[in-house]
């Protein structure tokens, strides 16, 4: 049997998908173990866990007013760089203390990557978001550029400055949790290998009041992800006031971690702190969110159709492919009010092509093999690793 290192960014929706492979490959006998920001990775891996700790920069939260190049800007400047930075020991005492036959990293784990490297231990990418393969620097050179200076210093520092292809795309193996039916046709390096969403069974959060449900009416989840609190407050609050116009035929589940809606549930609204996503993707008949890819993914996995407001990062790629494939309808998210939101809604939830096309998304999610098939191509590399 061989062992794996996941080596993970503290951000839910990177971790997520590994510890759905993880889950797999230790089901088929295989050790596996951690690098990361242990109280994140214990929380969604579960106390069984092996996690070797890393050190992590201080609170990556940017100022809300950051978009476009400054957004980006603030990523790898201010984020992903010392991320790596901070990570980078860590990873090289837990590939000590564990000896690994294969490191899988996140792509915005770029310590792995590097340590990697330069250790000489085969690499595989977890690519959680599909945003990289489409280029979404083409139009911006200079920035391209900026960033292709930024991974050679990490790399003369952390990893080995021989090498000369880019971190974030192991030669090894890319795996890459989508398909073309959503990321499209664009070139990807032939090492990728497409196996869209990973899913494992989570704990369900809080007890959720199901009861409230009515099965007569359209539900909705409403959710900006986990790392958009406070900055969502009025969106929330324009979508709460776009379904209260609709309560007739439609309700919302509200994920609201930070509280801007609290004490305001009624009949057409249910605001939580968080929310079983899920289990109630299983009841939704639209899903409104930031395009961030986990739940894009995971929601067009069951088939829903979406509304999408991207704020920064990747998510207006992301949107770009929901749009693209025909499975929901994009809004601008700083201009998004009850009138925009309430048209949207109504869109994705009365024309029948968006949740055919949300279906035959769904449809190649399934057929690409999820968890199994990355474990299935984990083992390949491993077993490359110990052919003479």
């Amino acid at each position: 049997m061989s062992r794996f290192l996941f080596v993970v960014p503290p951000l839910v929706g990177h971790i997520n998908p590994a510890v759905a492979v993880a889950a797999e490959l230790t089901r088929r006998g295989h050790h596996v173990a951690w690098a990361g920001h242990p109280g994140l990775v214990e929380e969604l891996a579960g106390p069984g866990a092996g996690i070797h700790a890393c050190a992590v920069p201080g609170d990556p939260r940017r100022a809300p007013e950051l978009r476009g190049v400054a957004a980006l800007r603030f990523l790898w400047q201010d984020f992903l760089g010392p991320l790596a930075t901070a990570m980078a020991p860590g990873v090289e005492k837990a590939v000590a203390e564990f000896r690994p036959d294969v490191i899988v990293t996140d792509q915005q784990a770029l310590a792995g990557a590097l340590v990697a490297e330069r250790l000489r231990i085969p690499c595989a990418t977890s690519a959680t978001t599909s945003a990289e393969f489409s280029g979404p620097l083409a139009g911006t050179p200079k920035v391209a550029e900026w960033i292709r200076g930024l991974l050679g210093e990490l790399r003369a520092a952390l990893g080995d400055p021989s090498r000369t292809h880019d971190p974030r795309f192991s030669p090894d193996l890319v795996l890459a949790f989508t398909t073309t039916a959503l990321a499209g046709e664009s070139a990807v390096p032939p090492q990728t290998r497409f196996v869209g969403p990973a899913l494992t069974g989570r704990p369900e959060p809080v007890p959720f009041p199901w009861e409230r449900l009515d099965p007569a009416r359209h539900t909705v989840l409403v959710s900006l992800g986990t790392a958009n609190t406070g900055l969502g407050d009025r969106f929330l609050t324009e979508c709460a006031a776009a379904v209260r116009e609709r309560a007739g035929h439609v309700q919302a589940v509200i994920a609201d971690p930070g509280g801007a809606l609290d004490g305001t549930a009624d009949d057409a609204v249910l605001p939580v702190r968080r929310v079983p996503q899920l289990a109630l993707l299983r009841r939704v008949s639209a899903v409104v969110c930031h395009a961030g890819h986990n739940t894009v993914a995971e929601s067009l996995l069951h088939g829903v159709p979406l509304v999408v407001a991207p704020i920064r990062d990747d998510q207006p790629v992301i949107a770009a492919q929901v749009t693209t494939a025909g499975a929901g309808i994009r809004i601008r998210f700083g201009r998004g009010d009850r009138h925009t939101i309430g048209a949207a809604l109504d869109g994705v939830l009365t024309t029948p092509g968006y949740r055919a096309a949300a279906c035959r998304v769904r449809d190649s999610f399934r057929s690409a093999g999820g968890a199994a098939a990355a474990a299935a191509h984990l083992e390949a590399v491993a077993t490359r690793q110990g052919e003479p």
